[in-house]
């Protein structure tokens, strides 16, 4: 068994933050950062677009940015806990360039603020295209500093271990070695990001298959509004399933249009924002589209633009589209709608703490209540900065006595058993994937949900059979954590009777 002060699974930007402000508060305590692939491979270094903060006071205000926020959630946002978020926002930017992290900046110094889909205003910091990448090499340089960090790559977290509701640390599986060890820790933070893989096609990396929220609810903590997916409206379209290039929605922003195959701006008849208009509505008018035009992607026109600011903005994605054959400056970019961020996931309070004793979340993973029922563009990394300095501060408060329960851990015994046929794994998360697209996806509908919500619960155990007389490795656990989260998303789906955000389910099909 290993003892941490700690214990830390994830490495996006929610977890590393904290890592480095108790490992600065608490030298003498131990840290320990879990994470199933390498340390700078998670949603944050996918983030191409920025974060929603309020710099420019002139043409901007807290009370903009806390509007379109509850605006974009559609009635259920908490509130306090957006004004909180947003006003906190500025302060945690100050820390970010602090530890080193570099933003893009106009000619006259002042930084460059991009506009996106949702906002009034321009209020975006950003790092070229790639903002996300740059906050996590910042971060993941400070926190390689600290002495009493321990950074454990390819080791998977395959469950809480918990008590009388406690969390008193998880179970690790070191992917190198195949063998589950022991990890007793006095707190433990859970941010594990996202769900994407679940659907396939998504802008998320490989890794996001949503172990953190699955873990929390077997270990009974509460879990909300799983059923709003965020949906980017512009994911670089390609005929087969896996991660997909995401093209920023700072690219609308910059004055991108939305085109059908026979160049008909289709979003002028949806909404008055136009291509500006929030996620949900893009990606269902988009959806919409498709699905009367039987086509498979609608296109990004960037033709009229101005070509050179457009590279010098978006290195990135320019060179993208150039490997795959598209010259941005003729040639229309084919998109289409791709899971992108989950809004629910584990209930947290504003200091951070679940339902469960000693945990806490953070990140994509959690449900704070700043998104209600959709996402405002480039809020999430703004989130987890907050939140991650509010458990900080609630943790290293001097007159807090954190109880640490005196009870027996079990430590995991393992025993030979015969291996996982891969294939069968491949199969159903396959399987899995397409289930979800076609029956929880944009557009839902009651009967699909129905159907789902049996195959889900069929899948459930037989993968659970399978368990019991085989050797577990990270395919399986993540597959399992995947079905977990399926049949959240479709249960809440059904639960949910009014339709909001991202979130429309009708009874029957329109177009089927």
């Amino acid at each position: 068994m290993t003892n941490t002060n700690y214990l830390i699974i994830g490495s996006g930007v929610a977890g590393l933050t904290f890592a480095l402000r108790i490992a600065e508060q608490f030298p003498d305590k131990k840290v320990t950062i879990v994470t199933k692939a390498n340390a700078d491979e998670s949603n944050t270094k996918y983030a191409q677009g920025g974060i929603a903060i309020v710099t420019d006071k002139n043409e901007d205000s807290y009370q903009k940015h806390i509007e379109d926020t509850l605006i974009c959630g559609d009635g259920l946002c908490n509130e306090s806990v957006v004004k909180m978020v947003v006003t906190e926002g500025p302060k945690r930017l100050k820390e970010l360039i602090e530890w080193g992290a570099k933003f893009d900046k106009n000619s006259d110094g002042n930084l460059n603020l991009g506009k996106e889909g949702g906002h009034s205003e321009n209020r975006v910091v950003h790092h070229k295209d790639q903002t996300g990448h740059e906050i996590e090499r910042a971060i993941l340089g400070q926190v390689y500093q600290k002495s009493n960090i321990t950074v454990l790559d390819h080791h998977f977290a395959t469950d809480l271990i918990t008590a009388e509701n406690y969390c008193l640390g998880a179970y690790v599986l070191d992917q190198k070695t195949q063998k589950i060890s022991t990890y007793q820790s006095d707190i433990t933070l859970l941010a594990t990001g996202g769900i994407g893989i679940l659907y396939g096609h998504t802008t998320n990396p490989a890794i996001a298959t949503g172990d953190g929220i699955a873990m929390a609810y077997r270990a009974n903590a509460s879990i909300k509004e799983m059923e709003f997916i965020q949906f980017h409206p512009t994911a670089f379209y390609e005929a087969t399933t896996g991660s997909k290039f995401l093209i920023s929605e700072a690219v609308r922003g910059f004055g991108a249009y939305l085109r059908t195959k026979n160049g008909r701006r289709f979003m002028i008849d949806y909404d008055s924002r136009e291509e500006l208009a929030s996620r949900d509505i893009v990606s269902q008018s988009i959806d919409l589209e498709l699905k009367k035009s039987g086509d498979d992607c609608v296109y990004l026109d960037c033709s009229h633009l101005d070509i050179e600011a457009f590279k010098q903005h978006f290195p990135m994605i320019y060179n993208h589209c150039l490997k795959a054959g598209i010259d941005v400056t003729k040639d229309w970019i084919p998109v289409v709608p791709a899971q992108h961020y989950i809004c629910g996931g584990i209930v947290v309070n504003t200091d951070g703490k679940t339902s469960v004793n000693n945990l806490f979340a953070c990140g994509e993973c959690s449900q704070t209540g700043l998104h209600g029922a959709n996402r405002l563009a480039s809020n999430s990394l703004l989130e987890a900065l907050v939140y991650s300095s509010r458990i900080f501060e609630y943790l290293s408060n001097p007159a807090l006595k954190t109880e640490i329960p005196n009870l027996t851990i079990p430590k995991y015994h393992s025993i030979e058993k015969p291996e996982i046929d891969a294939d069968y794994l491949k199969t159903l998360k396959a399987n899995l994937q397409q289930l979800m697209r076609q029956n929880a996806g944009i557009v839902r509908y009651e009967t699909d949900l129905q159907n789902a919500k049996i195959q889900l619960l069929e899948w459930k155990s037989a993968i659970e059979k399978l368990g019991e007389n085989h050797q577990l490795n990270s395919a399986y656990f993540e597959l399992l954590n995947m079905i977990t989260i399926g049949s959240l998303i479709v249960i809440q789906s059904i639960e949910r009777k009014e339709n909001k955000g991202g979130f429309v389910k009708f009874e029957t099909p329109s177009f089927k």
